[in-house]
């Protein structure tokens, strides 16, 4: 039980963390409900861009080295296309290859957002099907699903942005678990089931009082999953040594190739094959290409992974020499490295199915209505107290109006 005192310290603070950043949490709940969904959504809106034709009957497998290889030369001799940055590989059968062609921004400032092109082709016949700039803001069926995730990420405002929600992150986990330390009752049956009872009508601050604290019990722990997983993802560099401080991480290092020593670079098809070789029960995802300073990063999805559609596990080839600089086995990972890994999965719902999914994206509407429901709560506190001054101020005033009358018939 809480005293009196801490409590109404303990509601100050989440009073005014919900009024300065109430409005980030209702974005950021709204927009997630949406991209929750964003593969099914995007490709609802864009069939003609992320739908490959042929695909009945196709079975829903990773392409193999030699195939991903062919989409690769596909864009590499094409007129105005050339050697993408990456090569994302299709998940199902109706899915395309997506290529990106990072565009280099040598004034991009902390509030820009980093764009970057997508170009889509055919899983079978490598026809480009078109392109898009990912990153530019627009609410074309284009861009539209891109802007959303932007804005629920980046607040539109690139570095800034991104740290701006990941401090939310924060304020939301602090925010929810302290609206908990409110909500707990006396332990009492009776007030337990108080405590859980959404009473009056719809339009009283009864029925807003019951329902912002009974819907807090049953919200809290989402709200705070979603939080902290916000933050980890958008703040690393704070999560980590922290994680770092308490469980076992490996080194996250950049790694490098070796010296070149007159080798020509290998092709995508031999970094895959290499990378499937080291990790042969892993499903091909996406490859990051290598350059003279970088090596192949290989992306795969092993069965058994929390991680769903891209997985993370993680290949790094050397772009000339072949040699497997690093694996990260998500399978066999540290355990500090294991609790980072589920912080997208949980994030997204995804670490449970379709039913998580669903949670989380009920979970993004509760924002919005603490927010209703606490500004009436609060706008209707102010009202109380403002009626309570002025009657005090009538009382005081009269008061004063009798003192002096008393004072005068006193000197008459």
């Amino acid at each position: 039980m809480l005293t009196g005192l801490l409590r109404a310290r303990l509601r100050d603070i989440h009073l005014y963390v919900s009024l300065v950043f109430g409005a980030i949490f209702v974005m950021a709940g709204l927009t997630g409900v949406v991209i929750a969904w964003t593969h099914e959504l995007d490709g609802a809106l864009n069939p003609s861009l992320l739908h490959s034709r042929g695909a009945d009957g196709k079975p829903d497998v990773a392409p193999t080295p030699a195939q991903a290889q062919a989409a690769f030369d596909r864009l590499a001799a094409a007129p105005g296309y050339g050697k993408p940055t990456m090569l994302m590989l299709p998940f199902e059968a109706g899915d395309v290859y997506v290529a990106w062609y990072r565009k280099p921004n040598k004034d991009k400032g902390s509030f820009d957002n980093e764009i970057s092109r997508q170009v889509m082709l055919d899983r079978y016949t490598l026809d480009i099907l078109g392109e898009r700039n990912y990153g530019e803001i627009g609410l074309s069926r284009e861009l539209l699903m891109p802007t959303l995730f932007q804005l629920h990420r980046y607040m539109l405002a690139g570095d800034f942005g991104k740290t701006v929600i990941g401090v939310s992150g924060l304020l939301l986990l602090v925010t929810s678990l302290l609206g908990f330390a409110m909500w707990w009752p006396k332990h009492t049956l009776s007030s337990f089931r108080k405590s859980l009872a959404v009473r009056g009508a719809v339009t009283s601050r009864q029925f807003n009082f019951s329902f912002h604290r009974s819907a807090g019990f049953f919200m809290t722990p989402m709200l705070a999953v979603l939080g902290f997983t916000g933050m980890a993802m958008n703040l690393p560099d704070w999560v980590r040594p922290v994680v770092g401080a308490v469980a076992t991480l490996e080194h996250n290092g950049k790694v490098a190739n070796g010296p070149a020593e007159g080798r020509q670079p290998l092709n995508v098809a031999t970094a895959l094959e290499i990378a499937q070789q080291r990790v042969p029960q892993g499903r091909l995802s996406r490859v990051t290409l290598g350059s003279a300073k970088t090596p192949y990063e290989i992306r795969m999805r092993q069965d058994g992974e929390i991680r769903a559609g891209d997985g993370n596990t993680r290949v790094s080839v050397d772009t000339f020499s072949g040699a497997v600089l690093r694996v990260r086995d998500p399978l066999t990972a540290a355990s500090g490295d294991t609790f980072l890994n589920w912080q997208f999965p949980l994030h997204t719902g995804e670490a449970f199915g379709m039913a998580g999914r669903v949670l989380v994206s009920f979970s993004g509407l509760a924002p919005l209505a603490f927010m209703i429901t606490g500004l009436v709560l609060w706008l209707g506190r102010r009202a109380m107290h403002r009626k309570a001054r002025d009657a005090a101020a009538k009382a005081s005033m009269k008061e004063a109006k009798k003192v002096a009358n008393w004072s005068q018939m006193r000197h008459t």
